[in-house]
């Protein structure tokens, strides 16, 4: 791309700092376009200098200390582009920076799940809560909101209610990143393979580390670390055979995370609950986690993946009250707190600080374990018992679950016949909850899904993967799904919908996908006057026309048009 002229330089950020329909001060206009051009008709400075002005005052005073610092920036540094990108974070408060400089532990282009890179904000002590009534994650969300705002993180992939999904860093601000915790030495960051001879010939004494290299299976490599080592992230390309016995040395470790792109097979050796600091702990093995892992009273993230099959915790883990997140790749099992072996030692069962819980099998959510994890926001629950032979046909009960936002049930058995159907009808779910998602065979009648009118909060409902029985959906007059703005059908057997725009009244968007049967959408949503967008991804053509009838007589109806995406 060219450099863009004065012109489009200004607008671009007069459109980001004030908005294209913000009547703008007029004193500001010969500033802003002397500020535009020193960014050099580039398109990310402006966009992070836009990002900065966005918080100062719109004074002209305030535009001139910034203009003129710009000015200094260019004038005497020698990249010039990487130098007004650092204006933007000089001028962080000093709480963001840290936040901002640890988006160099991640690779180039490399796309972080803000659940992750939250906890490891966590996990490293850059989140102060600043009262009682405020959640470390929701003052970490609020964080990196401001540096999103700022242009300094990119966001990816969001949510339908417009929350951060997945996010990364442009190029040019992690080669600043990067220099940055180089100078201040906030974290050492090893891209090339011959990392022996670069520690052992410069010494270097830092705290956080990040190897992001093709192999790191020598263990010297970790053992030229200093022992006062706080954090250490793991990224590799290749297959690797490093033991976490490595790692037991760093007795202030807080952060132990390893990254691979293929699936890695690591001891567990006893020794690692040693790591009495360690806050985060990221691995892959296919052992089993030993009872003594509850001796890392500090961890608040545990993230263990597994190559197949599923896996049973320690019963000991109830003692674990710091725990914030766990997530298990495949299905997990969670003992009752309430054995006799707990009991005996007069323990206090539950972990109060639990907000996520990832791949919970279906047996383990029962009356006496839900109540012990009372904070919990997110679950993922897998509903899959043929490793243990035994299956259990009941209604889900997590009604004790007061706080929870976030529910997903999976089921595999999307492909067999024989199981009996679990019923929602009778299934009792938290009024807070604002986003359930129902993947896989349950086997229950559509009609089940029309009693979620219950949740006064939903606003989000996925349903995919064959999830109900029997091919019709009709809702009746008092079927009012209040708050639901998102609703999503994949690869759902259902071919007749019947249903009307008083049943949706605050729907935005529809996503169909593969939807072979669906004969068609009802053409009375044209009615719903928030619907925004309707896609539809390899569904039949009937449903395509029913979704441009919707879009021509909204149009003929004079309301806001809406936004209809076809796929094939």
């Amino acid at each position: 791309m060219n450099p863009l002229n004065l012109e489009n330089s200004w607008k671009l950020l007069r459109d980001k700092v004030l908005g294209s329909d913000y009547d703008h001060p007029p004193e500001l206009e010969e500033i802003g376009k002397q500020i535009a051009e020193k960014c050099l008709g580039l398109p990310l400075m402006i966009s992070v200098i836009a990002g900065h002005l966005s918080k100062v005052a719109r004074t002209l005073g305030s535009w001139m200390d910034v203009s003129r610092t710009m000015g200094e920036i260019i004038a005497s540094h020698p990249d010039k582009c990487l130098g007004v990108l650092g204006l933007s974070y000089h001028n962080l408060p000093n709480y963001l920076k840290p936040c901002f400089l640890s988006m160099g532990s991640f690779p180039e282009d490399y796309q972080v799940e803000t659940w992750r890179l939250i906890q490891l904000w966590i996990a490293e002590g850059f989140i102060r809560r600043p009262g009682s009534y405020t959640s470390l994650e929701e003052v970490a969300e609020d964080y990196l909101e401001d540096l999103i705002s700022r242009n300094l993180i990119i966001v990816n992939k969001r949510r339908f209610n417009s929350e951060i999904k997945v996010c990364g860093m442009h190029d040019l601000l992690r080669e600043f990143c990067l220099i940055e915790v180089e100078m201040t030495k906030f974290m050492h960051v090893e891209r090339t393979d011959d990392v022996v001879r670069t520690l052992s010939t410069q010494k270097y004494n830092g705290r956080r580390f990040s190897f992001q290299i093709n192999s790191y299976s020598d263990d010297r490599r970790i053992k030229l670390l200093p022992s006062v080592a706080r954090s250490i992230y793991l990224f590799s390309k290749t297959h690797n055979f490093i033991g976490l016995e490595v790692f037991c040395g760093f007795h202030l470790l807080k952060v132990l995370a390893i990254f691979d792109e293929y699936e890695n097979f690591y001891s567990i050796p006893p020794v690692i609950t040693k790591l009495f600091h360690l806050r985060y702990l990221q691995f892959r093995s296919n052992r089993k986690l030993p009872a003594s892992i509850s001796e890392l009273q500090n961890l608040q993230t545990l993230i263990y993946e597994r190559r197949y099959g599923s896996t049973t915790l320690p019963e000991k883990i109830w003692t674990m009250k710091n725990l914030r997140h766990i997530h298990i790749r495949l299905a997990c099992y969670l003992p009752s707190p309430r054995r006799k072996s707990i009991l005996n030692k007069h323990l206090v069962i539950g972990m109060p600080n639990l907000v996520e819980l990832s791949n919970l099998n279906f047996t383990s959510c029962t009356n006496e374990l839900l109540p012990s994890i009372p904070n919990l926001r997110r679950l993922i629950v897998h509903h899959n018992d043929l490793g243990k032979k035994r299956w259990v046909n009941r209604p889900i009960d997590m009604s004790s679950l007061t706080k929870l936002e976030a529910l997903k049930c999976v089921s595999y058995f999307a492909l067999l016949s024989w199981p009996p159907p679990i019923s929602i009808k009778v299934s009792f779910f938290p009024a807070s909850l604002k986003r359930l998602t129902l993947a896989g065979w349950f086997g229950f009648p559509w009609e089940d899904i029309s009693t979620l009118v219950k949740l006064p909060n939903l606003e989000e409902l996925k349903l995919k993967d064959r999830v109900a029985a029997g091919d019709v959906w009709r809702l009746r007059d008092d079927d009012i799904f209040e708050s639901l703005k998102f609703l999503l059908f994949r690869k759902v057997l259902l071919a007749n919908w019947v249903a009307s725009s008083d049943n949706f009244p605050s729907l935005k968007r529809l996503v169909l996908k593969k939807c072979n049967k669906l004969k068609e959408i009802p053409i009375d949503f044209a009615e719903i006057c928030t619907l925004e967008s309707i896609e539809l991804h390899n569904c039949s053509t009937s449903a395509e026309d029913s979704a441009r009838k919707i879009e021509q007589e909204r149009e003929d109806m004079g309301n806001n048009c809406v936004k209809l995406y076809i796929h094939t």
